[in-house]
C-alpha cells in the first residue's frame, strides 16, 4: 500500500497576500481522496522527530536558536515565513514525515510526503520557505540506522537544491543531482555533484530529453540503494516563480519516467513535493496529484 505523510499542521496560517500557496497542503489530500486515488488508510500522521535526527544534518546552535525563536530579523526575512512556534513545530513534523516515509519506502518500494522538499535549508540557516532540510535528514537517518549506504538525491524542482548541495558537498556517500532553471533563484548557486541548467522558456521536449538521457546513466554510475525524489511542479509554464515552460503533461511524463525507473531497478524512493506557485491553484493540485496517481499505477 502507498503510504503518504500528512498532518493538518502542514497548512500553516500566513499573512494575507503571502505568495506561498499554503492551501495546497489541504487541497491535495482532499483531491486524492475525492477521486479515489487514495483512501484514509494511505495516509499516516507524523509526530515530532527525535532531535538527534535533525542534529545529524543541522548545526546545533542553529537548531537551538530556531526552537527558541531566536533568529535575527534578517534570518527570518530570508526564511520567507514569519517565525512562530507553530511554524517550527510544522517544520519538525514535516521532517519526521520524510523519516517515516523512508521506512515505508524500504518496505513498499515507494512512499511520499504531502509536504517537504525543503532543499534550500542549509546546515546552519533557513532560506526560501525552508527551515529544516527534510530529505537530508531522511538520508542521514537511513545511513545512521544502517538501512542505506549510497544515496542519490534527484532534485527536479525548478530551483537549485542549494542547501542540499551544501550539506553533502564533502560526502561521497550522497550524490546530489539538481535539474533547474539557469536564470532562476538562487542567483548564487552552490555546486551539486551534478547540476543541469535550463534557459528560461525551456519546454517539455528539451527538458524530458535531457532527463531521460542522464538519469539511467547516473543511476548506473552511482549505484544507489536508496533514492530521494524532489518532485516540485514549479517547472510549469503557469508557475509565477519558475521561468520554464513545461506543461502539466510534460511534468507528468517527468514523474512517470523517474518513478518507473526506480521501480524497474528495484531502488526504494521517497518523494517530497517541493515547490509549485502557479497562479491558479488547480494547476498546482493537478500536477501534484499526477505524482500520486502514477505511484499507484506503477507500484500497486
Amino acid at each position: 500500500m502507498l503510504k503518504i505523510a500528512f498532518h493538518p499542521i502542514y497548512k500553516h496560517p500566513l499573512p494575507e497576500g503571502h505568495r506561498f500557496p499554503m492551501e495546497k497542503y489541504d487541497l491535495l489530500p482532499k483531491q486524492l481522496l475525492h477521486e479515489g486515488t487514495c483512501n484514509d488508510e494511505n495516509f499516516f500522521k507524523p509526530e515530532f522527530p527525535e532531535e538527534s535526527h535533525i542534529l545529524n544534518v543541522h548545526d546545533p546552535e542553529y537548531v537551538k536558536r530556531l526552537k527558541n525563536l531566536d533568529l535575527s530579523k534578517k534570518e527570518i526575512r530570508v526564511s520567507g515565513f514569519p517565525l512562530s512556534q507553530e511554524l517550527v513545530n510544522r517544520e519538525q513534523i514535516i521532517a519526521n514525515g520524510t523519516i517515516k516515509a523512508c521506512d515505508y519506502a524500504l518496505k513498499n518500494g515507494i512512499a511520499m510526503n504531502i509536504a517537504g522538499g525543503t532543499h534550500h535549508a542549509f546546515t546552519n540557516r533557513a532560506e526560501a520557505f525552508c527551515l529544516l532540510n527534510d530529505q537530508a535528514i531522511g538520508a542521514r537517518y537511513l545511513q545512521e540506522k544502517g538501512l542505506a549506504k549510497k544515496i542519490l538525491m534527484i532534485d527536479l524542482d525548478v530551483h537549485q537544491g542549494n542547501g542540499t548541495a551544501e550539506i553533502f558537498k564533502n560526502d561521497a556517500s550522497v550524490f546530489t543531482f539538481s535539474m533547474h532553471g539557469k536564470g532562476n533563484y538562487p542567483f548564487r548557486k552552490e555546486k551539486s555533484d551534478l547540476d543541469i541548467e535550463f534557459d528560461d522558456g525551456t519546454q517539455d521536449a528539451k527538458y524530458l530529453e535531457k532527463l531521460k538521457s542522464i538519469l539511467p546513466k547516473l543511476i548506473e554510475k552511482t549505484r544507489p540503494d536508496f533514492i530521494f525524489y524532489l518532485c516540485g511542479v514549479d517547472i510549469l509554464k503557469t508557475d509565477k516563480l519558475g521561468r520554464l515552460s513545461c506543461s502539466i503533461e510534460g511534468c507528468r511524463e517527468r514523474d512517470r519516467f523517474v518513478l518507473q525507473t526506480c521501480h524497474d531497478l528495484n531502488i526504494p524512493v521517497e518523494c517530497s513535493m517541493g515547490g509549485g506557485y502557479s497562479k491558479d491553484i488547480k494547476h498546482i493540485i493537478e500536477a501534484h496529484a499526477n505524482t500520486y496517481r502514477l505511484a499507484q499505477q506503477i507500484y500497486f
